[in-house]
């Protein structure tokens, strides 16, 4: 009402219209912001953990670069239980149609956008965004204390799920197609490293985020649906190799199969598994580096862990896509082998890809020029050679930004109502962290000798040919994933994971205990539990496997004082795992990310009976941070300095030589030792110089000691 009085107002020809003119235009950029920041607001993020291949979604239907946190790789991170193998580095899906008239009465295409630096705003609309799993997600706790990886935000469960855990989400857009994607994954070890997309675009003639239809009656001709993958392979090595430029993916090498084409030569011989229409990843040849050769990313000098000195390959893997089912027409469901009829590559940082506006005719006809592109022929590795500057694009031209895969599915025309359905599945592969570790460490034994066999498992091989290898191993995870979708989602079960899992640091032992669902699961034929020591990404070790009723573990051969993590898993019948058409034969297990502990536990000593200050240790003193003992004494635990001998109730103040109170620790757990990582009250790291500490207990007893910090 305000609105309209000042409008009648604003027609009067006096001094006040231009004021009310003015107050008008400010409203309406008010207006404007509050719009954009409610739909920036309501972005969600969720994330699908329940494999080895974990990664973050959206509730805007695409995930567009630094759209979660402003880190530029961040997502489809494998194997998840490591740090830092985060590959995707941005995303983007547009939809688009051929023939629309703009309120100029110009008819040329219309493109909408999400990412891959665009938000989407104003152009995708969140209608629906869910979590749904199979069973209610498990608890893991550690020492009282929530301990997840990343976090589950679950919004219902459905036991007739097909897979393991299902986001749903639905957003309309301003073209009038309504997309809906259900995001899935499997916790079966061996369909745990890909995730499939089920994609419906269906042509609502909703435009926007409210119930009403704008547009009933619209038909669409040259309906495109367009994605593009950025993928920088992988965040280990991004400042090891290249610096930044390897982590927005300069050096990323991209190859396609399926596309119809066979050349006489391809970067991989044989032209082999055109079967599978799929566009696929890897880290390449980075010219300017020149220590060594580059692929598969060896880290001789480490960045993010200087413990990491053997020459690990730090990017062995091969990431990508591929299509399961693509709609021949909204009529015909059947899959079209046509299907994504653009397959290219495009520069990561072409003028199309940022300052994206569905209602710009200019800029959109050439994005649709991409999505129409067609499939592009010699492929990117193809043409670049194993040699090569893979910043090239199709043009011939380098570009700083590298390039980015890119799929178009259609022409489609799409009367009201019509819809088109695409599936897609994403996956990651390549070598184990043992063969990485054992690989890279022969290669730099022999100072980067590219043509020097290396024997691993009984097989030998020169260093790239090793991480070439990983793609055979994406494509047999492709198998797998269209193997799943045919037979129905009908893949082997493994046994239903334990509900909760509890471990707990204590004096003489670390206990454990965990429930399950159901009493008499019959799935379950028994538990097995793992071990890792100082960090929980390094190597788990089995110690203890029991029966299916037996509930609790105290783990007595811990070593003392120093970080444990676990995983447990339930595991099931040999003979369940009946269908090896859709998985190799033997025993499943559950998966070890239901039950992952990302906390430290302990093994204390127990606590003496009565305070003797000249039986109490400071561990190390003095503490040296750059002496070698340091870090062996307890490994990835930096700054960690342990008060041995306590009572198993006391206050611990810490001072420095001048009398300054630094900290106060309460310790409360009963047991004989403290940790503390060297900080003040106010969380700053400590300098070096001398510290006196004072112990004291309920009853009045009191200890002083001193202790040394040198950095």
């Amino acid at each position: 009402n305000h609105i309209g009085q000042l409008i009648e107002v604003a027609m009067r020809p006096t001094f006040a219209k231009r004021k009310i003119l003015y107050a008008l235009s400010f409203l309406a950029v008010i207006f404007i912001v509050m719009g954009l920041s409610n739909s920036v607001l309501a972005q969600e993020t969720k994330w699908m953990s329940v494999g080895s291949l974990q990664s973050w979604y959206s509730s805007m239907g695409c995930e567009i670069e630094e759209g979660r946190v402003k880190v530029q790789q961040d997502g489809l991170r494998w194997p998840a239980i490591y740090q830092k193998q985060d590959m995707e580095a941005a995303k983007a899906l547009w939809i688009g149609n051929k023939d629309h008239v703009y309120p100029t009465s110009e008819k040329a295409p219309q493109v909408v956008h999400v990412g891959p630096r665009v938000s989407g705003v104003n152009e995708f609309f969140p209608i629906k965004f869910e979590m749904v799993s199979k069973f209610a997600p498990p608890q893991v706790t550690v020492d009282g204390n929530p301990s997840e990886g990343v976090p589950v935000d679950n919004n219902r469960v459905d036991p007739t799920l097909p897979s393991d855990r299902m986001i749903i989400n639905t957003v309309n857009t301003a073209i009038g197609i309504t997309m809906t994607r259900k995001i899935m994954q499997w916790s079966q070890q061996y369909h745990d490293n890909y995730i499939i997309y089920d994609f419906v675009f269906k042509n609502t003639g909703n435009t926007n985020a409210d119930a009403s239809i704008e547009n009933p009656n619209q038909t669409l001709t040259g309906v495109y649906s367009y994605w593009t993958y950025r993928y920088a392979v992988n965040a280990d090595v991004r400042f090891v190799i290249g610096q930044n430029p390897v982590g927005w993916g300069i050096n990323t090498m991209n190859d396609a199969r399926g596309d119809g084409a066979n050349p006489a030569n391809t970067f991989f011989p044989g032209n082999r598994d055109n079967d599978v229409r799929a566009q696929y990843s890897w880290h390449g040849k980075y010219p300017p580096f020149t220590q060594y050769d580059n692929i598969g990313g060896p880290i001789w000098t480490p960045y993010y862990d200087k413990t990491d000195t053997v020459g690990r390959l730090g990017a062995p893997q091969f990431v990508g896509n591929a299509t399961i089912h693509a709609d021949k027409s909204p009529t015909d469901k059947t899959d079209d082998p046509g299907q994504p009829s653009t397959m290219s590559y495009e520069g990561s940082d072409e003028p199309n890809t940022s300052q994206n506006s569905y209602l710009n005719p200019v800029k959109n006809a050439s994005e649709y020029e991409w999505m129409t592109r067609g499939r592009v022929s010699p492929r990117h590795a193809d043409k670049i050679g194993p040699n090569g500057d893979p910043s090239i694009g199709i043009s011939g031209a380098t570009t700083p930004g590298g390039q980015s895969n890119a799929s178009g599915f259609g022409p489609y025309t799409m009367a009201p109502g019509d819809s088109i359905h695409i599936v897609i599945v994403e996956a990651v592969a390549g070598l184990s962290r043992e063969a990485s570790v054992e690989i890279g460490k022969a290669y730099r034994a022999s100072n980067g000798n590219n043509s020097l066999p290396i024997l691993f498992q009984g097989v030998s091989r020169t260093k790239n040919d090793w991480v070439y290898s990983g793609r055979d191993s994406l494509f047999q995870t492709f198998r797998r994933a269209i193997a799943n979708y045919r037979s129905g989602f009908a893949i082997p079960k493994g046994p239903t994971p334990p509900r909760s899992f509890t471990v707990n640091s204590g004096a003489g032992a670390i206990g454990l205990q965990w429930e399950v669902y159901d009493q008499n699961d019959p799935s379950i034929k028994g538990f097995q539990v793992y071990r890792a020591i100082s960090k929980y990404d390094s190597a788990y070790r089995l110690i203890y496997s029991g029966s299916p009723n037996v509930f609790t573990f105290n783990d007595t051969s811990a070593a003392i004082d120093v970080a444990h993590y676990y995983y447990l898993v339930s595991v099931g019948d040999p003979a369940a795992n009946n269908n090896p058409a859709l998985n190799p034969p033997g025993t499943l297990t559950s998966s070890r990310y239901y039950s992952q502990t990302y906390d430290p536990a302990y093994r204390r000593v127990a606590a003496p009976l009565t305070l003797r200050p000249s039986a109490i240790r400071i561990v190390p003193n003095p503490y040296n941070i750059s002496a070698d003992p340091t870090r062996l004494l307890y490994p990835g635990e930096t700054d960690k300095i342990t008060f041995k001998n306590i009572p198993g109730i006391c206050t611990i103040k810490i001072y420095s030589e001048l009398g300054e109170l630094i900290n106060t620790i309460n310790h409360t757990d009963g047991t004989g030792t403290q940790d503390w990582y060297q900080t003040t009250s106010s969380k700053q790291i400590i300098v070096s110089g001398v510290y006196i500490v004072v112990i004291d207990t309920p009853t009045g007893e009191r200890a002083i000691q001193k202790f040394v910090v040198i950095r």
